[in-house]
């Protein structure tokens, strides 16, 4: 998962500030990397490295990072190494000079590396983000040749038309989630999102100081509202905006007439991965959450309706809202059970088993006094692995309490996810390695499995009520949902088979891991030592 962000700011107002505080508020959907492109009178600045947005950015960068039109990104990688080569956002020169920012996973990513191979593209890492770039840089390019070739005209810049044109080949050719931001020199910024709107893309706008308007693209609202931006709505599915210098922007429908691809969000970004204060397909995530524990607690009182809970503890910070929520239907006391180091990444998008163990004890300390004799009832937003469930079992345990039970606001996570969450394989999920098709079955064999006296799973059905029921409440409708970790079914199914899940797990394997120290030197910002700035 990746967090982007596009801004169109007003002339002679810095688009970097933006980027940084929209990176900053983004910072959890990627802590492997951050990058930052803006343009200048035609000429662009790069910096991006490995790390967090506040040790990628230092003032010196932040200064040379001018003009008023710029995208950033931040990255965990599910595709390609971790090296900071592969860190975004991606440049190629022609035509124009176009840099992109890209959220997802390209399932059909190995065809297209090889389409590109063949006509005589290099691609220089394993990212499909830029296989995506150069598939449109080419189009683009392949359209404005035959546009000078069958017309009179003259133009040397890029139009509207151009850009849209290219973006509906790139819908066409590429299958997956993905939600992008490109910048093109000399024109503006395009940000578009997949047919079946996987992965979320939000825009919005707020008052210049000229009166006028600057504008912001991100992949949730909860970056546009921390810098005072007013949320216009969401890319819809299919579609792009056009975001240029003196126009308001525009969304295009980039699929045209006929069947449309079904829409599909991604239910783990309800789950887990955006900030409660973001409002994605017209959902609000924090209520929805609340809704999840309500759902929850019912199902806690149809099968152990005699329960002995004393107190309902979540596991720091995703779980809150659903464990306050459950805690009120149970009518049992809500307590915080333990305190979080912030300064330490999400443990289950770290590459090995081994790191994620030791970062729980770095990041969860208990509070002795609520665990001391009490029957606890530990929610968590979803068990994936369970490596991190096992750990936490044992804290509670080695703080005193009598009897440790979790529920998981999630359903069991079976399947890997394809569309840019890192769940490469079946056989690194607990739920898949203690298969069972009976529920409570199922949740014996996860609670033996990660120490616990009892497991309690979230039904999928009541999963995507709570979230059907807030789009409802809000008045949006959202079609489908994509819930292939839970379920396997894949909305691009035609394009994920069992062949392709080996290949991937294979491939994702091997490259968690890889030497992070990897850099191309030309992709970065050249810094004077302190030593040669004093001479």
């Amino acid at each position: 998962m990746c967090g982007i962000a596009g801004v169109l700011c007003e002339e002679g107002s810095p688009a970097v500030a933006s980027l940084y505080e929209a990176l900053l508020a983004l910072q959890h959907r990627g802590q492997d990397a951050a990058g930052i492109v803006t343009e200048d009178g035609g000429r662009l600045a790069l910096r991006k490295e490995n790390g967090m947005v506040r040790d990628v950015f230092q003032q010196e960068h932040i200064a040379k990072l001018t003009g008023s039109t710029g995208i950033g990104h931040v990255r965990y990688p599910t595709a390609g190494s971790s090296c900071s080569a592969e860190a975004q956002p991606f440049y190629v020169n022609s035509p124009f000079g176009i840099v992109l920012a890209h959220n997802g996973n390209l399932v059909n990513a190995d065809e297209l590396k090889a389409e590109l191979a063949s006509e005589w593209r290099h691609l220089n890492t394993g990212s499909d983000s830029e296989a995506l770039l150069n598939i449109l840089a080419a189009e683009l390019r392949s359209n404005l040749f035959k546009k000078h070739k069958d017309s009179a005209s003259q133009s040397s810049g890029c139009s509207d038309d151009d850009m849209l044109a290219a973006c509906r080949t790139v819908m066409r050719r590429c299958i997956g989630g993905y939600a992008v931001v490109a910048l093109t020199v000399g024109w503006g910024i395009i940000a578009f999102r997949d047919p079946n709107g996987i992965r979320p893309l939000v825009y919005g706008r707020r008052h210049a100081a000229s009166g006028g308007f600057e504008y912001m693209a991100a992949s949730e609202s909860g970056a546009l509202s921390s810098l005072a931006y007013e949320l216009i709505g969401d890319v819809p599915p299919g579609h792009a905006l056009l975001m240029t210098r003196g126009k308001e922007p525009q969304l295009h429908d980039c699929l045209g007439a006929g069947p449309r691809p079904p829409i599909a969000p991604c239910t783990f970004e309800y789950v887990y991965f955006a900030r409660p204060d973001s409002v994605l397909d017209g959902v609000s995530v924090y209520r929805t959450r609340l809704r999840m524990g309500a759902k929850l607690a019912q199902r806690i009182k149809s099968i152990w309706p005699s329960h002995n809970i004393d107190v309902v503890i979540p596991v720091p910070d995703t779980s809150r809202t659903a464990a306050l929520e459950c805690a009120c239907a149970l009518d049992i006391k809500y307590r915080e059970g333990f305190i979080k180091n912030r300064y330490i990444g999400r443990t289950f998008i770290m590459p090995q088993q081994g790191l994620r163990k030791k970062s729980v004890r770095q990041k969860l300390a208990p509070i002795a006094s609520e665990f001391v004799g009490r029957n606890v009832l530990l929610v968590d937003d979803s068990i994936v692995r369970g490596t991190t469930c096992g750990e936490i079992v044992q804290m509670a345990r080695e703080a005193g309490a009598k009897s440790v039970c979790i529920a998981s606001a999630a359903p069991p996570v079976r399947f890997p996810n394809v569309y840019g969450i890192d769940m490469p394989t079946k056989d690194e999920l607990v739920a898949h390695r203690t298969h069972s098709e009976a529920p409570q079955d199922l949740e014996r064999k996860v609670a033996m499995a990660v120490g616990a006296d009892r497991v309690i799973y979230q039904q999928l059905p009541d999963l995507e009520a709570s979230i059907h029921e807030e789009a409802a409440e809000c008045g949006s409708s959202l079609g489908g949902l994509d819930s292939s970790c839970f379920n396997g079914h894949y909305v691009t199914e035609q394009a994920v088979s069992a062949d392709y899940l080996k290949t991937l797990a294979r491939t994702r394997a091997m490259n968690r891991g890889a030497d992070a120290k990897d850099s191309h030197l030309l992709d970065q910002l050249e810094i004077p030592s302190k030593a040669a700035r004093v001479r």
